[in-house]
This record gives C-alpha cells, structure tokens and sequence, in this order.
C-alpha cells in the first residue's frame, strides 16, 4: 500500500495537470459521449417477477443491435442475495460461444462483490476457452490488446459473501453542427462479432450503506477491492469500480461529503480501477451538489475521462444532472433502457435514468452516442411488457407514437 505522502504526492501532481488532461487527452472528441448500458444486470436484479435466462438473453442480443459498445450483463453474486442474478455464469457462457451480431465489438460488464465471485466468473469463462465460435475469432476474456499486469500476493481467506450494491472557448463544448439525432446505425454483421469482457467492483460513500451493502467497513470494502483487482489485471481483465450513495444514503441523509467521495475514487483508481462510475443510488441529487461533487473530484487531481455518472431518477433529477456534468466535461454515463432498476438497500429509490431519455437528451445537445433511439425505445417497451411493468422513458413512448403514426 502507498504511503500517506506518495498518495498526496500523487493527487498534487495530478491536480497540477488536470486542466491539460481534460482538454487533450481524451480519446473521445467533446461531443462524444459514451453511454454503459446497465439494464441487464442492475436494471434487473430489483424485480421482483422472475425472469428467466432467454429473456435476459434476448434484451443483452436486442441491446446488442443498437450501436450500445458497453452492456452490464449480470453479477457473479450469491443467489441467496439476488436471485435474477443466479445464471450470470449461463449469461456469460452464452456471450462466449454465441456473441451477439453487432456492427462493432462491444463490451461486456460483469459484477463481482469479491474473490470467490471473481473466481467463479474465471470458472465460468475458462470452461469455454476450448471453444472456437461460429465466426473463426476467439473471443477474449478482457481486452486482447491491454499488456498484462502482475499482480500483488493475494489474502489466503475468502471474505463472506456480500450483497451487492446496486455522471473564451470551453475544451470540453460540444459541437452544434453534430444532432445525432438520427446516428446512422451500420448494417448489422452476421456472428462475426468480437465480445470483449470486464468486471465492475463496488464500495459505498458512506460507513453505513457500507454495512447495509456489504457487511463491512468503506475500508474493508476498499482492502477487498484490490484483491479483486490484482487478480483481474493478472488474468488482463480491466476492471470499472462503483461508488454508491455518491449524493445521498438512505441511512446518513443527502449531506454526503464531497471529499470523501473523492478520498475513496482516488483510492480505486490508484489500486488500478480503469474507470470509476459516481454513483446516485438514491436518485436524491440535485443539480448544485452534483456540481460541488463534480468541482471536488477535479480539485483531488480526477480526471474526468476516469469517471462516469450514474444516476437514479427518483426526483427527476437525473437529466438535469446529466447536463450539469456534460457542462462539467463528463463524457460517460450509466442507463437502463426503459428506466429499469432500483436499490434493494434504499427503499423508495426508483429506476435508472432510461437510456432512450439519455440519449434523445444528448443527440438534442449536438452530442453523439452511436447509438439508435428509435431501437432502444422499441426494446423498452418489449421489456417493460415482458416484466408487467410500466414502461418509465418519456422519451422512449413518444419516439413509439411518432413511429407508429
């Protein structure tokens, strides 16, 4: 672990350069925003009707169709704690040996709350490494590209098993001669699609959704991660990390501290975290604390090409706070196509924001996505029918009725 002075060392140096990270590194343009489909696996894991594995398949190879480049698919959790999570393994081992055609590779996120998850996930995958798919391409368990990292001796015990958790001239404007709001979508490839594989790991802003969460401290959440982590990047897998109740818990109040939540993104990047995602869990945030967080994570020496935004729309706040960290610089965001989710450790917090009102929102600001609204507003109301739910995308319903006219 690194000393107390090398890390603020570190966050001085970074907060020295992040106004040249922000305007030049970036390997997106300004109007390019990339959108994490979480429908699959945090969409689903609050429902309450079952849901069988060819309707999870089915939505991960409709979402596959729509120009999306990054889809949670599921969690490697104990079934006791999540039942719609209990054949992640039979996700996987499907996405393995029969990816879904799409016109580009796309990423595939899975969650593991610790080792033994991880290591049931690296079960899972090496039993399909024999196999060669229908296309002639191997499919990779991480990105093939990426140079392996070793990784430090790992604890010998295995924690017990956690639940899981459930944004003069501007460098960071976007274009206005770029609408997107009618992206053309590429003709679909037949099964020649290439699939690249990653894992989410998560730990919460506050010492009490910790407990709720996980059964243990942010610190022991933290000390878990990097065993996790370690073990991804030996076997070249990159690894995304989560910070929940980022602007609001649901047993400490709405006052979470900025600082803290930067102390604790700071600590996962460090530990090798590829891209950290801030997370409303509660939906509670507002536009002037989203901004004050967004303000405190630059001002620890954050890059924002290192965070992504995930919002919960319980307030119908999210849009708002979506456009206060696009003006920010953020360019990754979190949705679920027909509003899908919810928290089952904050009681009364409703949904993500749906991604056919992220991604109208977008395209109207002169953003591109790549990805097709009118497809996705079709699987929201397929899914949302499929779960005997409404379907909560304002957009996704009037893009129907346009259609359907």
């Amino acid at each position: 672990m690194r000393s107390t002075g090398t890390v603020r060392h570190l966050r001085a140096v970074c907060c020295q350069t992040s106004r040249r990270y922000l305007s030049t590194t970036s390997p997106r343009l300004a109007g390019e925003v990339r959108i994490v489909e979480v429908g699959p696996r945090d969409g689903l894991q609050n429902e309450k009707k079952s849901i069988d594995l060819e309707t999870k398949l089915e939505l991960i190879s409709r979402l596959a169709h729509t120009g999306l480049r990054n889809i949670e698919a599921g969690s490697f959790v104990a079934p006791k704690w999540v039942p719609q999570m209990a054949n992640s393994a039979d996700v996987l081992n499907h996405l393995l040996g029969h990816p879904p055609a799409s016109q580009h590779p796309i990423t595939y996120n899975f969650l593991v709350p610790n080792i033994k998850g991880l290591q049931n996930l690296l079960r899972a995958s090496d039993a399909m490494r024999p196999a060669v798919p229908r296309s002639g391409h191997a499919q990779h368990l991480g990105h093939p590209k990426a140079p392996p990292t070793p990784p430090p001796s790992l604890k010998e015990q295995e924690e017990a098993e956690p639940a899981p958790i459930t944004s003069t001239e501007d460098p960071n404007e976007m274009s206005p001669n770029k609408s997107g709001l009618n992206d053309p979508v590429k003709p679909e490839l037949s099964s020649a699609s290439e699939i690249q594989t990653e894992i989410s790991i998560f730990t919460a802003a506050t010492e009490a959704f910790s407990q709720a969460n996980t059964n243990c401290s942010i610190a022991e959440s933290l000390e878990r991660c990097k065993d996790i982590v370690a073990l991804a990047k030996s076997r070249n897998i990159p690894a995304r990390g989560y910070v929940s109740v980022a602007l609001g818990c649901p047993y400490e109040g709405l006052d979470v501290s900025p600082s803290r939540v930067a102390e604790i993104t700071a600590s996962l990047l460090e530990m090798g975290v590829d891209e950290v995602s801030v997370a409303d869990t509660t939906g509670t945030g507002t536009a002037p604390r989203t901004r004050d967080l967004l303000k405190t994570l630059s001002s620890a020496g954050i890059a924002n090409q290192d965070l992504a935004l995930h919002f919960h729309d319980t307030y119908g706040q999210a849009l708002v706070n979506t456009v206060v960290s696009l003006e920010h610089g953020i360019r990754t965001f979190d949705s679920s196509v027909g509003g899908l989710g919810g928290c089952p450790f904050s009681k009364g917090a409703t949904g993500n924001i749906a991604t056919e009102d992220l991604v109208y929102c977008l395209h109207s600001l002169g953003a591109t996505t790549g990805v097709n609204v009118d497809k996705v507003a079709e699987i929201g109301a397929w899914i949302s029918k499929k779960l005997d739910r409404s379907n909560n995308s304002r957009a996704g319903k009037a893009v129907l009725a346009r259609l359907r006219t």
